[in-house]
């Protein structure tokens, strides 16, 4: 098994878009709509982002992340991230390898802090790694995030300051 983390190429977009809609579509942990199409996945995911990584292992992409600052000039310093992880490659420390890699990359880019806007209260498994990995949880935004399948939840926003 030979894992890497890289940064995407155009060429990768393919494999990103298929972890990107099973992610999305399911309507349980990211805001975007279920039906977003491939062009504007890429808009949000490529074009928009300061930085896209991929997981691979050998030739295929088992993971994605972003990174982007979270607001414009006076706030730039805090940075932003979403990761997927593709559902068969779940529950292999995928995600903690990206949020450590992401930490590091945020570092590079000259941010001093991460924040995560949007954390749906319901995904256990993400807040609970957030929180093992130094996020804390700064604030709940009450019914913020509408489940799929269980209507409204709360949502966290997660923070954490990187800078030694």
């Amino acid at each position: 098994m030979n894992i890497c983390i890289r940064e995407a190429q155009t060429s990768d977009f393919d494999a990103i878009w298929e972890i990107f809609a099973a992610v999305v579509s399911a309507g349980e942990t990211y805001p975007y709509e279920p039906q977003t199409t491939k062009e504007e996945a890429y808009r949000l995911w490529f074009e928009l982002p300061q930085a896209t990584c991929v997981v691979q292992e050998d030739s295929e992409i088992l993971g994605t992340y972003y990174i982007k600052p979270n607001q414009p000039g006076l706030g730039s310093h805090v940075c932003n991230c979403g990761y997927m992880v593709a559902e068969r490659a779940r529950r292999r420390g995928i995600a903690t390898q990206m949020c450590q890699h992401s930490q590091q990359m945020a570092l590079e880019f000259g941010f001093k802090a991460m924040q995560f806007n949007l954390v749906v209260s319901t995904n256990k498994g993400a807040v609970k790694l957030w929180q093992k990995l130094g996020f804390q949880i700064v604030g709940t935004l009450p019914n913020a995030f509408n489940h799929q399948k269980l209507g409204y939840v709360d949502a966290f926003v997660m923070y954490q300051w990187l800078d030694p």
